[in-house]
């Protein structure tokens, strides 16, 4: 696992060499090249952020952006968290993150959160996720093993967060899985399994042996009742006139606060945990009255890499990168 410490002094030795360069745009007056329109400089830093570094691990978005001398500054919104960044008026250096110089900085490190889980007999876990969101495709990664171990023990389902950020692909395997859930639920772990891998829906399908005309049924069904294809096309109602409703499970999602992908629900309130198998069966188990004896199975502790496949990463996979509007 990476030490913290260690990458908190990365990131300042980062910030650093950006206030660097920030003062040499000051003097240069943004590298002496023509100006760009407010609009032109901050989109193409921002496409520059998720064409080179985000790569489909999530999406940047723009919430305001203002003039600041010879710099843009913008609030730049990355999995739910907002930063306040800055790009040369030419459109040539992006800084990340500004540092205000009269401030001094403190050696701190970063808790993994801790979050109090109410106590019941049979836990009720549900965790909300978009099925292209690299984030949450990690924690379903991770919890896969814990609902397996735990089988009806614990009652776990996977929701989904009534909008989409991936576009019609993802709303149409949501309610793939939806139906496969409900209507077929002993195939649905090894359809998630295998769609984990690639995201290759319909080999899947077949791969499990999902009866393809049940499926059909089903999903037609509740196209129409949720009116899922009607909004996919009527582009005038998308949130933000960008991301498409999903509103089967709306409900829930307005109930428990849900603003976003992961979001883990436990017992009815959203709880804070790392992505591993490991963490998420200690999590879950804290929400039993009486532990029962598959709390003491060991499971992994790497964590899953974001996005499709079963490698691990590095890290600990605690819950802040995510997918939000």
């Amino acid at each position: 696992m990476i030490n913290r410490r260690k990458l908190v002094i990365f990131e300042r030795i980062l910030l650093v060499i950006l206030a660097v360069l920030l003062v040499v745009s000051i003097v240069t007056d943004g590298f002496g090249k023509p100006a760009l329109s407010q609009e032109k400089a901050v989109d193409k830093a921002v496409t520059y952020i998720n064409d080179n570094v985000l790569k489909g691990q999530g999406t940047a978005t723009v919430e305001d952006s203002s003039s600041e001398g010879c710099l843009y500054k913008f609030k730049l919104n990355v999995g739910g968290s907002s930063f306040d960044s800055y790009v040369t008026k030419d459109g040539t250096i992006l800084f990340p993150q500004g540092i205000a110089l009269d401030e001094q900085v403190t050696d701190t490190t970063t808790e993994e959160p801790v979050t109090e889980v109410t106590k019941t007999d049979k836990p009720v876990v549900e965790l909300f996720v978009m099925s292209h969101c690299p984030y949450g495709t990690q924690m379903e990664k991770g919890l896969i093993p814990v609902i397996e171990t735990l089988k009806d023990k614990a009652d776990i389902k996977i929701k989904f967060v009534d909008y989409a950020m991936h576009g019609e692909k993802e709303v149409y395997e949501e309610l793939t899985q939806y139906c496969i859930e409900t209507e077929m639920n002993d195939k649905y772990i090894d359809y998630l399994s295998c769609f984990l891998k690639e995201g290759k829906s319909e080999d899947c399908i077949k791969e499990v042996k999902i009866d393809e005309a049940k499926l059909k049924t089903c999903t037609d069904k509740v196209d129409k009742e949720y009116k899922i294809t009607d909004l996919v096309k009527d582009e005038a109602n998308w949130i933000s006139g960008r991301y498409i409703p999903f509103n089967i499970f709306k409900t829930e999602n307005d109930k428990y606060g849900v603003q976003g992908s992961p979001t883990l629900v436990i017992n009815g309130a959203q709880v804070s945990s790392a992505r591993d198998s490991a963490s998420l069966l200690k999590t879950i188990c804290s929400a039993f009255n009486e532990k029962p004896a598959e709390c003491d199975t060991e499971l992994s502790s790497e964590s899953p890499s974001a996005g499709f496949g079963f490698n691990t990463t590095t890290g600990n996979a605690a819950a802040d990168a995510g997918c939000a509007s």
